[in-house]
């Protein structure tokens, strides 16, 4: 890794190393794992502003719709000028379908480095302690093993899925009468893809994911009601 990486891995390690430490009178062998979820909390409230603009943006489509389903109808053997009038339509309004992306993606290098810190043995040239942390057992620096069945792995995969049935289902409520097969497949399908991540990466990492994802459905049942 170059070393200009280093820095927020080493910041990121300290920070966790302090909260674990400031929660193990209570979480004892689990410190570790909720200053994971603590940290995951904390980032998303630093990026709820984001969230907030992606509803704002949510809504603002949904009161759009109308207009986007004339001119689809109207430009029906046109698409390319359809496409055009419906990208001014949301230029003009302030709209746009990136806006819904932004909590996801400014997510992506809290998520690389949390990944980072439980894959390397030495943190700044110490030793990396937060490996030693557990969850029911399970070391959290350790990779889903496919076969596993000890309590963390299991409960983890079926947390997972719980989350991701929500957010399917909330998805697909979302979408209108005008949305494709494929659409509507891409729905059913894309949330449980956090099943198939949680295979690759540290049990720490997990956490991150489940964190995360329940975070996203609890905050937009609330926001979008």
């Amino acid at each position: 890794m170059p070393s200009f990486l280093d820095a927020p891995v080493s910041g990121a390690y300290h920070l966790v190393s302090w909260i674990a430490d400031v929660l193990e009178p209570i979480g004892g062998p689990y410190a570790a794992a909720l200053a994971i979820v603590a940290c995951t909390v904390a980032v998303r409230l630093l990026l709820l502003p984001l969230s907030l603009r992606a509803v704002r943006g949510e809504k603002s489509r949904a009161v759009l719709m109308p207009q986007i389903q004339a001119i689809t109808k109207k430009h029906a053997k046109n698409p390319e000028r359809a496409q055009r009038e419906i990208a001014k339509l949301q230029a003009d309004s302030g709209t746009t379908l990136l806006a819904g992306c932004l909590p996801m993606v400014a997510q992506l290098p809290f998520f690389w480095v949390l990944y980072s810190l439980f894959t390397r043995a030495v943190v700044g040239g110490e030793p990396n302690d937060l490996l030693a942390g557990t969850l029911f057992g399970a070391p959290i620096g350790v990779h889903w093993p496919v076969f596993a069945t000890t309590p963390a792995y299991v409960g983890l995969a079926v947390l997972l899925a719980v989350v991701a049935f929500f957010s399917a289902r909330r998805q697909l409520a979302r979408l209108d009468e005008t949305a494709t097969p494929l659409s509507r497949n891409l729905a059913r399908v894309l949330p449980f893809g956090t099943l198939v991540t949680a295979a690759f990466i540290p049990l720490a990492a997990g956490l991150y994911l489940l964190t995360t994802t329940t975070w996203t459905v609890v905050e937009r049942a609330i926001l979008l009601r």
